[in-house]
Formats: structure tokens, C-alpha cells, sequence
């Protein structure tokens, strides 16, 4: 198990046409040092379907690679889908709220295990997710 104090995962999800061919990314660091990157594609969707995605595969690296972190902080440049994860919007798309439930879900599981204490998750301007757009990129244009 790796254990850090602070971890903070820029996500990303993007589609080349809405829906279209899609892809995620996500980039996890500790004090300046990488803990993992995912920069995978995921088929035909739309963006908000990606960038769901983008969280929740990062919550399943977390539990595959028994990432522990005190503190987690999700950053995305998408301030609907923060709402929306968050609460503070409503999910209307039944597809888009199973996977709403499935992060809800998955953070309180990483939560019993004792692998995430406290988990935050922002909403930034899109300048400031470069990593995270340029491996959703890297993988649509594999």
C-alpha cells in the first residue's frame, strides 16, 4: 500500500463530436511527484459520460493500486459535472446517474477501507487541466 498525506487527481473526459469517439484522462500526484496516469479511450459517448468516467476510473486506480491518501482532491474543469457530484445540480439522465452513483459508491467503499479520508472535488478554468486534456488527447489520437 502507498500511503501519502495530500493526493490531488486532475481529471479530464472529452469526445471528438458529442457523442463521438471518447476518451479520458487523469493525472494523480503527492508533493510534486506522479502517482499514476490514465489517458485511455472508452468508446463512442458523449463528453459528460467521459468526464463521469474520468472520476470513476480514477476511484477504481485508487482501490486496484491501494492508493491511501488522508486528503483527495478531484480537480476538473467541468463545474457541471462538479454540481452534479457534488449535488448541488440534478442529474437528469438516467445514465449519467448511475454513474453518479457508482463515484458516490465507490468513495464511500475507499472510505471503509480506510484508503481515502477526506475527499474534495473542485471545479478549475479549463487552462488550468492541461495535464489531464493532454492525456485525453494522447489517447484519442492513438
Amino acid at each position: 500500500m502507498n500511503k501519502y498525506d495530500y493526493l490531488e487527481i486532475n481529471t479530464d473526459g472529452g469526445s471528438r463530436g458529442n457523442p463521438g469517439p471518447a476518451a479520458i484522462g487523469a493525472y494523480a500526484q503527492s508533493a510534486g511527484q506522479t502517482v499514476f496516469t490514465l489517458s485511455e479511450t472508452i468508446g463512442e459517448t458523449t463528453n459528460n459520460v467521459a468526464e463521469y468516467t474520468a472520476v470513476l476510473r480514477s476511484l477504481e486506480t485508487i482501490l486496484e493500486k491501494e492508493v491511501a491518501s488522508e486528503k483527495l482532491k478531484f480537480i476538473l474543469d467541468s463545474e457541471l459535472i462538479v454540481k452534479q457530484i457534488l449535488g448541488q445540480y440534478k442529474v437528469k439522465q438516467p445514465h449519467l446517474q448511475i454513474l453518479r452513483s457508482k463515484i458516490v459508491d465507490l468513495a464511500k467503499k475507499l472510505q471503509e477501507k480506510q484508503l481515502i479520508k477526506l475527499m474534495t472535488i473542485v471545479n478549475v478554468p479549463r487552462e488550468q487541466n492541461k495535464i489531464a486534456d493532454k492525456l485525453v488527447n494522447k489517447a484519442l489520437d492513438k
